[in-house]
């Protein structure tokens, strides 16, 4: 079923990887993205050469992906979702520990900072803490910035049909948290790294 769903969305999107700060070699990693589209997490794990493809799964949210069967057999067990509660009030688990214990398994991950899908005319909204604290936690584990460019333009909001368009996904050079660095700090830095990304490379 994941084979399908990457086929089809090969088909709609044509998606171009470009690897221009790093190569796609083996390697636990955290793959952080712009959030434009519901189908973000799949197009940056169709790209994935196979053997990172297994290994990777998306943080999505459980409020989303839970509320109908078909959502639930796609994002739970298809793709093997680490699924977050984005409702304070009613999580039982606490996310980042979610994801660390994902990683400890031998994961890695496809998250996206902003928190949400980014309808606004800014290109970028401001990250969450999450990030920062997945980074505390596992300073070791590359985090990787995966800027996708043209899926909102391929599913606009509200369309049922989704309109043929290449879709090209740069990945840049991984970042980890540096000794003492405040949130803050981190937090602007690893969303720079994204947005540089979101510019045409040279050559």
């Amino acid at each position: 079923m994941g084979e399908a769903i990457s086929l089809f969305a090969r088909f709609i999107t044509a998606p171009r990887a470009i690897w221009q700060g790093m190569a796609p070699v083996p390697g636990q990693r955290v793959y952080f993205a712009n959030h434009s589209s519901n189908g973000d997490f799949v197009l940056i794990w169709t790209v994935l050469p196979a053997p990172l493809r297994r290994q990777t799964r998306p943080v999505a949210a459980l409020d989303y992906w839970l509320t109908s069967p078909l959502r639930a057999f796609i994002g739970r067990d298809v793709f093997k979702a680490v699924l977050i509660d984005r409702r304070p009030e009613a999580r039982t688990a606490d996310p980042v520990e979610q994801m660390v214990e994902a990683l400890d398994h031998g994961s890695s991950l496809i998250i996206f900072p902003e928190g949400k899908r980014n309808n606004s005319d800014d290109r970028l909204l401001a990250f969450k803490s999450g990030l920062y604290h997945l980074a505390c936690c596992r300073p070791a584990v590359d985090l990787v910035p995966v800027w996708i460019a043209n899926l909102n333009k391929v599913m606009p909001k509200g369309e049922i049909i989704p309109v043929p368009l290449i879709c090209t996904l740069t990945f840049g050079a991984p970042l980890h948290l540096l000794p003492d660095e405040p949130k803050d700090a981190f937090l602007a830095r690893a969303s720079t790294a994204l947005f540089a990304l979101s510019h045409e490379p040279k050559g």
